[in-house]
């Protein structure tokens, strides 16, 4: 399937060089891989870079997964620093740098392969050269979806309910959290939107409006797929949204040279919809037919424009991937550029489709990502 049109009147973006970075001969043995490797972020935190990744026999829970943390001063050669090992799944590694302090949190789910079982966060804390034995931060099935220093106060964005997604009969309620703290431990905010939304990012423009982007894969009453918001400065946990029938898997959100950007999985469909607009089908039966019909298409990993005026999103790039893909971190590159983190089946290999690359190999690459000068 061809590629969505490109704005050609606005500069885009340009990618540099793809590195493999997991597995990789930079590597330390301590944090071996094994076939599927996914779930990811990276911070730069006192001069080095921190990068988290799971690894486990394939994409789906397993009682095998692992943890593992690295760190570098170049981003080539890897220091181990810990893994953690549950013998229950382990998902959605986030950093915190705070105060001198490394946090890093991360989701405990179950072993079942066949479901999503959100059991809460957990945390960990670097601080003197040491790492804290993880202790929980919460076990309301809280799922820490990102965590970083926004407006000079450490936040986090997240859902609970996250069962419903799969399980659920009728409309879910599951609740997107927003949340600040002091400290990196003790966290208080409010439910921003209930419904069928979960994995939620967002951006502050220069005027300080919010746009933010929410995944909709459980569906409400007007449809499934993603909902672009909006909230102005004066209040900022009042978001207006607007429904899109695409689906931007594990979306991240940033501003950067004057635009909010995502990065999301791309649906390599004709319209790329998640929502197939079947209206003689009940909430139940629309969720299992629309989840069927994205399993078994291709996927790419796209870089898309955010506008908060239309709460609209347009298609800008595709990142090298294919199959099983899109887990994105960025760490900042100079002023015009990020390097982007993301796991893909082969980008070079046959085209596959979601469910037949969950099931193979998945490796984690670094592309720098250069946005046009604002001063052009």
């Amino acid at each position: 399937c061809a590629a969505p049109a490109v704005d050609t009147a606005q500069p885009l973006p340009t990618l540099g060089e793809q590195v493999q970075v997991t597995p990789g001969h930079g590597m330390p043995a301590e944090a071996a891989s094994m076939p599927s490797n996914n779930n990811l972020d990276v911070v730069e935190h006192q001069g080095r870079v921190f990068y988290a990744f799971r690894t486990a026999p394939d994409h789906f829970a397993s009682a095998e997964t692992r943890l593992h943390v690295v760190s570098s001063s170049d981003q080539r050669t890897w220091e181990y620093e810990t893994s953690f090992f549950m013998e229950t799944d382990l998902r959605e590694p986030r950093f915190l740098s705070w105060e001198g302090r490394l946090f890093l949190y991360f989701a405990v789910l179950g072993e079942n392969p066949a479901d999503f079982e959100p059991q809460g966060t957990m945390v960990s804390i670097l601080e003197g050269g040491t790492w804290s034995q993880a202790s929980w931060l919460s076990q309301d099935s809280l799922i820490p979806w990102r965590t970083r220093v926004m407006q000079g106060q450490p936040t986090l964005i997240g859902y609970t309910g996250g069962d419903a997604i799969y399980d659920s009969e009728g409309l879910p309620a599951i609740e997107v959290k927003w949340m600040t703290s002091t400290d990196g431990l003790d966290w208080s905010g409010s439910t921003v939107w209930t419904g069928g939304g979960s994995e939620t990012d967002f951006a502050f423009e220069a005027s300080g409006r919010l746009v933010g982007v929410i995944r909709n894969e459980a569906g409400d009453a007007e449809g499934f797929g993603s909902l672009v918001c909006r909230a102005e400065p004066q209040d900022l946990r009042d978001w207006e949204c607007a429904h899109d029938p695409r689906k931007y898997d594990s979306p991240l959100v940033f501003e950067h040279s004057g635009s909010i950007w995502l990065i999301g999985r791309r649906n390599l469909t004709e319209d790329g919809a998640f929502d197939l607009g079947r209206e003689d089908l009940d909430h139940d039966e629309a969720f299992l037919t629309y989840s069927f019909a994205y399993w078994n298409e291709a996927k790419r990993c796209s870089l898309w424009r955010v506008d908060g005026d239309t709460l609209t999103v347009d298609f800008v790039l595709d990142l090298p991937s294919r199959g099983d893909t899109c887990f994105a971190s960025i760490l900042p590159a100079g002023s015009d550029s990020v390097d982007v983190y993301n796991y893909s089946s082969d980008p070079e290999g046959p085209d596959l489709s979601w469910i037949e690359g969950q099931g193979g190999e998945t490796n984690i690459y670094r592309q720098r990502l250069t946005f046009p000068s604002l001063e052009q």
